[in-house]
């Protein structure tokens, strides 16, 4: 793993690489909201074998060194702007983009936005409230009345000091959002997730503030993302939760409606934490992808994720 960083307009993006470093970035991994890219290192280390694999820290999370200001924060539009910019400077011939929770949205908001900077899509577990609500999300005064929602109170209430990163991670371990996480994904995750201060405090890098204003920025507009991505011949993976997930019941329909040649599927024995819990899945998915770029495919034949019976001893190996 090497990390890297990317001038951006008001600051710095942070990530995490494998593969050739000369050529350009050919995959490119967002991570959801709260964590940050060596999360995903697991999932992503065995592709440098054969591409250029990368994931980013937006905006707020990790060590990026980008204004984050909560009262600033009103749409993933600016996590969108951020990505096209670092895309931009690391992949301008287009790359795959992968993405999980909020980062899958933001990569839709990309490909809709500069399709020429997206050779193919993997979705996993994108956040699609129902249409209607997008609606009322971008009414300014409507926003200032509904107040914060359920999850930003639930960020707020977050510890953010601790004693070392492996306090942190003892303290994670099993509970709360971490309990379905295989080895070594919480390990992992507090390397850049729990950063040591000037004073020597070990601290949350994404605030429990800019979280939860992060959860309550919803004016933005995925469904029009997807219409705009109608006649673009850019391949789409969306794999969904089969429990707690934050796509609707409806949004593969909604998603075919839109581009039947969609590959929708929901993975099984999933919660919202696909990545976390069936990591091989995700990655087959990137690969495909990619392999559909360098060979020129529009088109891919995605049979859906299957269960695969993994030795403990082997950790994420396939």
């Amino acid at each position: 793993m090497r990390r890297f960083r990317v001038e951006l307009k008001d600051g710095e993006a942070s990530g995490i690489a494998f593969g050739d470093p000369v050529r350009p970035i050919d995959v490119l991994f967002l991570h959801a909201t709260g964590f940050n890219a060596i999360t995903y290192e697991s999932i992503l280390e065995p592709l440098g074998a054969r591409m250029h694999a990368a994931a980013v820290d937006m905006r707020g999370h990790g060590r990026s060194r980008l204004p984050a200001n909560p009262r600033r924060m009103k749409s993933w539009n600016k996590f969108r702007d951020d990505v096209i910019q670092l895309l931009d400077k690391t992949a301008p011939d287009g790359a795959v983009l992968g993405g999980h929770s909020m980062g899958a949205t933001v990569a839709l908001l990309v490909a809709a936005k500069r399709p020429d900077l997206v050779r193919g899509l993997v979705l996993v577990d994108p956040v699609l409230l129902p249409r209607p609500l997008y609606t009322v999300y971008n009414i300014p005064i409507v926003n200032m009345l509904i107040g914060k929602s359920a999850m930003s109170k639930q960020a707020l209430r977050r510890r953010r000091d601790f004693g070392s990163t492996t306090d942190a991670a003892d303290a994670l371990r099993g509970r709360g959002a971490f309990k379905t996480w295989r080895a070594p994904f919480l390990d992992d995750y507090v390397v850049d997730g729990v950063l040591r201060q000037d004073d020597g405090r070990f601290q949350l890098s994404c605030t429990p503030e800019w979280e939860a204003a992060v959860f309550g920025a919803h004016r933005y507009r995925p469904w029009a993302a997807f219409r705009r991505l109608r006649k673009k011949r850019i391949p789409i993976i969306v794999l969904q939760a089969e429990k707690d997930s934050t796509s609707g019941a409806d949004a593969d329909q909604r998603i075919h409606n839109i581009r039947p040649d969609a590959a929708v599927t929901r993975v099984p024995g999933t919660t919202h934490f696909v990545p976390m819990e069936r990591p091989y899945v995700v990655r087959d998915a990137l690969k495909m992808l990619y392999e559909a770029m360098i060979e020129g495919h529009q088109l891919v034949d995605y049979v859906g994720a299957v269960r695969r019976t993994i030795d403990s001893s082997v950790g994420l190996m396939d």
